[in-house]
C-alpha cells in the first residue's frame, strides 16, 4: 500500500492539513479558520482550545476526504512565537494563547535593553530583544496566573509555543517537548549547546521544569492517543516553526539560496554554513534532522498580507483581503501613496518598536484603490529591505528568491516584487509548502523518505516571474518607500518603546 504523511500546519489565521503521498502529491486537504482577538491596542491572543479544535477538525476532514487512509506518520509546522501555559494535571489552558503579534510585553523587553542586556542575548540566542519571541510572553502569563511561577517550579504548569501545545494534545498528555526551531525563537535556547540556557531562565524568571525538552525537527516524538478526531497509533515524527518548514519544503538543503514565506507577516531565510550574526537580522537554526542541525539567517517582517487585510477593513470591503489586492489591481501605479505598515512597531532589518503606521503621500487626486495598491507595494518593498540586509551579510550577489504562503497567489504582487528585487521571483505552485517541508521531515523519520537527495528529487511544479521595471522607475519608487519610512520611524516614542 503506498505511504503516506498527515502534515499539519496551525498558522495564525488558519489551520491546513493535508495528506501527502510517497511520490510527493497532496492526496487530499482540508482547512479551518482560526479567530483573533485584540482585547487592547497592541495585544493580539488566540483561544489555545480552539487551535486544538481546529486541528482535530481539519485532520478529520482531511482523513475523512481520502477515504479513511491511516498516514505512516504526522508532521506539525506552526505559528512560531506564540506562547501558553496549561494546567499538567487538567490539560487546560490557564490563559491566552499570546500571539507572536502581540506587543504587550514590549515595557519588559525595554527594561532588558536598559539593564544592557541586548548583547548577552543576541550572542547566546542569535536575537534581538524584541515582544515578538517567547520568553517574555511566558514571564506575562506566569505573571497573571496564581502562584505561576512556584506552580510552575513544582512542574504543575507547562509551558510551551504552539508546537508543543499540539503535541501534548495529541499524544494525550504524555509528551512535553518541543523542536529545536521553535525552541531558538524562545530567546531561552542556546544556539551553541542546543539545550535551554539556566542564564536566560534566569533572566527572564522561567523556571526549566516548566518547559518542554527540546528535539531534532525529524524525530519520532510519540505517537497519538486520545485525540477523538484522529486515529491513535500513529507517529508524531516531526515539529517544525512554520518559516522553517517552508526552507525545508523549498529543498533548500544548502546555503546560495533565499526564501520568502508571504502570510500576515513574513520571513525570509537563508542557511549559512555555520551561525552568523548579522545587524538587523536573526541567527536561527534552519531545521534539524537525525545528527545534522543546519543553521540559517532570517529576517522576520511583523506585518505583510495584514497590511492588505486592514486596507481591506478599514475601506470597509466585504471580503477585506481579496476585495483589496483586486482593487489595487485597477491602478497603474500608486498615486505617490505608501502605506508602511508598522502597526506593531517595525521588525528586520530596522528594529524599532515606536514606529507607527503611516500612509503618506495623500493628494486631492488619491483614491481607494491608491491605498489598496500602496498596501500590497508595501508588502514587496520590505521584503526588498531583508534581501538587500541578507545579500550584504552573504557577502555576495544572490541570483533570486524562492516565493511560498498564501500572497505569492497574487500575480500582481509577485510580478512588483521581482521589480522592485530586480532578481527572478521563483513562486511555487503549491500553497502549502510549509506544510510540504513537515510532511517531508515527518517522513524522513518515519522512512517514507530516505534522503535530502531523494526529497530534492521529488516533483515541484514552480513559476518564474523576471523583472521588467525600468531602473529609473525603481529608483523612484524606492526614494518614496525611504522617505515614507523615515516619516514612520520618526513619532514619538511611547512609553515602553525604544528607537534603534
Amino acid at each position: 500500500m503506498p505511504r503516506s504523511v498527515l502534515a499539519i500546519d496551525q498558522g495564525t489565521t488558519n489551520t491546513k492539513a493535508l495528506l501527502v503521498g510517497e511520490t510527493g502529491e497532496v492526496i487530499a486537504s482540508a482547512s479551518r479558520p482560526v479567530p483573533i482577538e485584540f482585547p487592547q491596542p497592541g495585544w493580539v491572543e488566540q483561544d489555545a482550545a480552539e487551535l486544538w479544535r481546529s486541528v482535530q477538525d481539519a485532520a478529520a476532514e482531511c482523513l475523512a476526504e481520502a477515504g479513511g487512509i491511516i498516514p505512516d506518520a504526522i508532521g506539525i509546522s506552526n505559528q512560531r512565537e506564540s506562547a501558553i501555559a496549561w494546567d499538567r494535571a487538567s490539560g487546560a489552558p490557564l490563559g491566552p494563547c499570546v500571539s507572536w503579534q502581540c506587543r504587550r510585553t514590549a515595557p519588559f523587553c525595554a527594561e532588558l535593553r536598559r539593564n544592557g542586556c541586548e548583547g548577552m542575548l543576541i550572542r547566546c540566542t542569535g536575537l534581538a530583544v524584541d515582544p515578538v519571541f517567547s520568553a517574555a510572553k511566558m514571564r506575562w502569563l506566569l505573571e497573571h496566573i496564581p502562584q505561576g511561577s512556584a506552580r510552575a517550579q513544582n512542574g504543575e504548569i507547562a509551558l510551551g509555543t504552539v508546537d508543543s501545545w499540539l503535541l501534548w494534545n495529541l499524544t494525550g498528555g504524555s509528551v512535553h517537548a518541543c523542536d529545536f526551531t521553535n525552541a531558538s525563537r524562545t530567546q531561552l535556547f542556546s544556539l551553541t549547546t542546543l539545550h535551554w540556557d539556566d542564564e536566560l531562565l534566569a533572566l527572564f524568571g522561567i523556571p526549566k521544569p516548566a518547559l518542554p525538552v527540546p528535539r531534532p525537527s525529524s524525530h519520532p516524538y510519540g505517537e497519538t492517543a486520545g485525540a477523538s478526531a484522529i486515529p491513535s497509533g500513529i507517529p508524531i515524527a516531526a515539529l517544525a516553526g512554520d518559516s522553517h518548514a517552508a526552507l525545508f519544503g523549498h529543498a533548500i538543503f544548502s546555503p546560495g539560496a533565499v526564501k520568502a514565506t508571504y502570510g500576515t507577516g513574513s520571513s525570509l531565510m537563508t542557511v549559512t554554513p555555520e551561525p552568523l550574526w548579522s545587524e538587523g537580522l536573526s541567527t536561527a537554526i534552519a531545521w534539524s534532522a537525525a545528527q545534522e542541525t543546519k543553521f540559517a539567517l532570517e529576517g522576520n517582517i511583523f506585518v505583510t498580507g495584514g497590511a492588505v487585510q486592514w486596507i481591506g477593513e478599514f475601506l470597509g470591503l466585504p471580503d477585506a483581503a481579496r476585495d483589496a489586492a483586486q482593487l489595487a489591481a485597477t491602478v497603474p501605479d500608486n498615486g505617490g501613496v505608501y502605506l508602511v505598515p508598522a502597526f506593531a512597531g517595525l521588525g528586520a532589518p530596522h528594529w524599532n518598536d515606536s514606529a507607527r503606521g503611516l500612509l503618506s503621500g495623500l493628494t486631492r487626486g488619491a483614491t481607494r484603490a491608491h491605498a489598496a495598491r500602496a498596501a500590497v507595494e508595501a508588502i514587496a518593498f520590505q521584503i526588498r529591505d531583508v534581501f538587500e540586509a541578507m545579500e550584504s551579510a552573504a557577502g555576495g550577489r544572490i541570483p533570486g528568491l524562492l516565493a511560498d504562503g498564501g500572497g505569492t497567489r497574487n500575480d500582481f504582487l509577485m510580478q512588483f516584487q521581482a521589480d522592485i528585487l530586480d532578481r527572478a521571483v521563483v513562486r511555487s505552485a503549491s500553497a502549502d509548502v510549509s506544510a510540504i517541508g513537515a510532511a517531508w521531515l515527518a517522513g524522513l523519520a518515519a522512512g517514507v523518505w530516505t534522503s535530502l537527495d531523494e526529497l530534492a528529487a521529488l516533483p515541484r511544479t514552480e513559476e518564474r516571474f523576471e523583472p521588467a521595471m525600468a531602473h529609473t522607475e525603481r529608483d523612484r519608487l524606492l526614494g518614496g518607500w525611504r522617505e515614507a519610512l523615515r516619516q514612520a520611524m520618526a513619532v514619538t516614542p511611547e512609553p515602553g518603546c525604544v528607537k534603534r
